[in-house]
């Protein structure tokens, strides 16, 4: 996801952990999606990219960056995650009888739940796609998928915007 940018204001190996060190920061404690807890979560992981970001590519010497920056972060709800198979919807309580899975595949609609309980049709999907007109030796973008995400049942997608002044 993340293609190397030469006109990058810092390393891309510096931007994956600048991002991957948010995402953990933000969402390292949760233990599944809670749809009320997202918007901190984006908040959080977009304030501290944008804070390490302005800090690395600010000159030594000078008062603001060579660059102005775009952050977003999309957290997106799984149908099911693992991590929460056991639980009732969004509690920390264990379940008596075992885990199970419903999807709206089944025809049966009506049972089909999403992590909160709430009904759902089908499974979900996304995609996305930026396109921009502008100097590719002063301004580019990258993109970055958060792994650890998976296993709370979201996936957490950052993309970084950079334009030069």
């Amino acid at each position: 996801m993340a293609a190397p940018q030469s006109n990058a204001p810092i390393s891309t190996t510096r931007l994956k952990q600048i991002a991957m060190d948010a995402c953990q920061s933000a969402v390292g404690s949760a233990e599944f999606y809670e749809h009320p807890k997202v918007e901190g979560w984006n908040a959080a992981i977009i304030n501290s990219v944008l804070r390490a970001l302005i800090s690395e590519a600010t000159p030594s010497g000078s008062q603001a960056p060579a660059h102005k920056f775009v952050v977003n972060s999309t957290i997106i709800q799984h149908l099911v995650p693992t991590s929460a198979l056991n639980k009732p919807k969004g509690g920390s309580e264990a379940k008596t009888d075992g885990p199970s899975i419903s999807t709206s595949d089944t025809g049966d609609a009506s049972g089909a739940t999403a992590t909160d309980g709430k009904p759902h049709v089908g499974r979900r999907g996304m995609h996305s796609a930026t396109q921009a007109f502008w100097s590719e030796k002063t301004d580019g973008m990258w993109s970055f998928k958060y792994d650890g995400g998976e296993s709370k049942g979201m996936d957490i997608v950052i993309s970084v915007i950079w334009i030069g002044l």
